[in-house]
């Protein structure tokens, strides 16, 4: 699962007052926190003129305000496109970012909807978010400016080796990991489970660490952060993708299969490949990809899983637990991918 589909802690209400009198919005008669959420914190706002979403631009990484301003730009272009997507509203000097205290913060219009997982999803309804996300790959070549376009459609050639995970590096971290399990006091049911993954996952690496990916596939635009917490639905029909932090240059199928990854990871750590094999040619007919491009990215993908253990740092190094629930099925799926590594190939590329 994402690191943006943990719920946050937010200790910390928006400025309310001084926000709101940068916009048209009215006065705020309730803020409520949106859970769902981590690299930015948002709210649902009530105002005497409507309801919006008050999104706050927290993560360090995402949280410039000219970068923010682009990538509202990119949204209304995408909307202009028919794109379902929700842009931000500009305040009364036409800024779509307002800063205060330092802090950056957008308001977006309130979109009605419900999160929906690949458990829920019918075999055409999973064809269509194959499409949807092949329509934002190709839209998103369409709106963003030529001279980053260009880089997208003509790449410098990095060493993508260097890129993707090294397995010496990864036996170091499972150490250091199996380490912090065997002193951790009291020991419990997560120490016993992280204790069996870590050396699980030390023996594939080992047996699978000649497969270092090669360089990576074609690279363009992508959303960054395509997954069931970032799309609403308003019915069976997709009403908006939102959080366009992540936007930017990177190869366009691993996206692709790393939201099928998580849209359809069943809890015992499968995915659950019929629902994968609609999504994925759905994807490839409207993004244009090839068969052989998503075999490439599923490799990446495989690998970029067999050498992750985000949620055992943040457990282990940050006393942060919040993504513990996810991490029996995320840890399984590593090592029923490896297994049946030609089988997902083939409803990926098939």
């Amino acid at each position: 699962m994402p690191r943006s589909s943990v719920p946050p802690h937010d200790p910390h209400a928006p400025p309310l007052g001084a926000l709101l009198r940068q916009y048209s919005a009215g006065s705020a008669l309730a803020c409520e926190p949106v859970e769902q959420g981590l690299l930015n914190r948002g709210y649902r706002l009530c105002t005497t003129r409507g309801r919006y979403f008050l999104k706050h631009h927290f993560d360090p990484e995402t949280a410039d305000p000219a970068a923010i301003a682009r990538q509202h730009r990119a949204t209304q272009r995408l909307a202009d496109l028919g794109v379902p997507v929700a842009p931000p509203l500009p305040g009364r000097d036409g800024r779509t970012v307002a800063v205060v205290g330092g802090h950056a913060y957008a308001l977006h219009p309130w979109v009605e909807g419900r999160h929906r997982h690949g458990g829920q999803l019918t075999a055409g309804q999973c064809a269509r978010l194959g499409a949807l996300l092949g329509v934002v790959h190709a839209s998103l070549e369409r709106v963003m400016p030529p001279r980053a376009r260009a880089r997208a459609s003509h790449p410098p050639a990095p060493d993508t080796r260097a890129e993707s995970a090294d397995p010496a590096d990864t036996f170091t971290l499972i150490d250091d990991l199996l380490g912090r399990v065997r002193r951790h006091r009291p020991a419990d049911s997560f120490d016993e489970l992280a204790r069996h993954r870590l050396l699980e996952r030390r023996a594939l690496l080992e047996q699978h660490a000649d497969r270092r990916p090669p360089r990576g596939g074609s690279v363009g635009w992508v959303h960054g952060d395509f997954h069931p917490f970032n799309l609403l639905y308003k019915g069976d029909a997709p009403a908006a993708i939102v959080d366009w932090d992540r936007l930017g240059l990177r190869p366009r199928a691993e996206e692709a299969v790393r939201a099928a990854a998580i849209f359809f990871v069943r809890p015992a750590g499968t995915l659950d490949l019929p629902k994968v094999r609609a999504y994925a040619r759905a994807y490839r007919r409207t993004a244009g990809a090839t068969p052989s491009q998503l075999a490439a990215a599923v490799h990446r993908v495989w690998w970029e899983r067999l050498n992750d253990f985000w949620m055992l740092r943040w457990h282990y190094e940050r006393g942060d637990t919040r993504a513990d629930p996810q991490f029996p099925a995320a840890s399984a799926l590593a090592v029923w991918w490896t297994r049946e590594y030609d089988t997902v190939c083939e409803a990926f590329a098939g």
